[in-house]
């Protein structure tokens, strides 16, 4: 199976997390291997962060049924997207990964982190991640390969990335910069526009982003929609952190 291919060695045990609601190596240098985030196209484009674990079913219907809107709107103009995909993992003390919903988790979020490496240009791994995301929502999890043909994409570079500890090295510092937020995450997705972390309010981000932005070239997603921000009724669904 082709699948095999991807082996997961790192890996040794995993914990199962409290939902709420209950849901029925490479040596290269980090400035070469991630963007900072702190650089953007434009000084005027709005940094969205978002900080999540591939097989949370929460941060699953996020991607898909949420974010995807800055690619089907005119909102991507003025946005510089980072996707962090590490959320609630842990490290143990022998530096063996603890995923939060598996293993399967682990070698997902590596695949994601070199998805967004090869292909770094946002509509490209984004549409990957969207792929892999969307299968999860269908159970369908184990198939995540089928993205290739699905969009296009030729699997070998995202396979050395793999296969060569790059996508390790990728996660570490995933993981560094997860761990550095302030305030720190509670669960994922953990959503920030210009580091500021919308905490319960993710779902509004679009609101959030047309706010923040201050530019001139106001994109029509901003001008057509009330950027008055009510309180969230509810508690949103997400992946508590441990």
């Amino acid at each position: 199976m082709a699948s095999r291919r991807l082996l997961v060695g790192f890996i040794s045990t995993c914990f199962l997390a409290i939902l709420w609601p209950p849901f029925q190596a490479n040596n290269a240098s980090a400035n070469s291997i991630l963007k900072d985030p702190s650089v953007l196209d434009s000084e005027d484009r709005v940094n969205l962060s978002v900080y999540y674990e591939s097989l949370c079913p929460f941060c699953a219907d996020f991607i898909v049924n949420h974010l995807t809107k800055i690619f089907q709107t005119d909102l991507i103009s003025i946005v510089n997207l980072r996707l962090v995909p590490w959320g609630n993992t842990l490290i143990a003390p022998n530096n063996s990964w603890i995923c939060q919903h598996g293993p399967d988790e682990c070698q997902l979020d590596v695949v994601e982190a070199c998805a967004i490496n090869k292909w770094p240009a946002v509509e490209t791994h984004f549409k990957f991640i969207h792929c892999v995301e969307r299968l999860h929502l269908m159970n369908r999890h184990a198939n995540w390969q089928s993205c290739f043909g699905s969009t296009g994409l030729d699997p070998k570079p995202l396979e050395n990335c793999y296969n060569s500890g790059l996508g390790y090295k990728l996660e570490k510092w995933y993981a560094d910069e997860t761990a550095g937020l302030n305030p720190r995450h509670r669960f994922v997705p953990w959503v920030v526009v210009n580091n500021q972390p919308l905490q319960e309010d993710f779902e509004k981000f679009v609101d959030y982003t047309c706010k923040a932005y201050r530019g001139n070239k106001r994109p029509e997603a901003c001008r057509s929609r009330s950027l008055e921000l009510e309180s969230a009724a509810s508690t949103p669904q997400v992946c508590y952190s441990p």
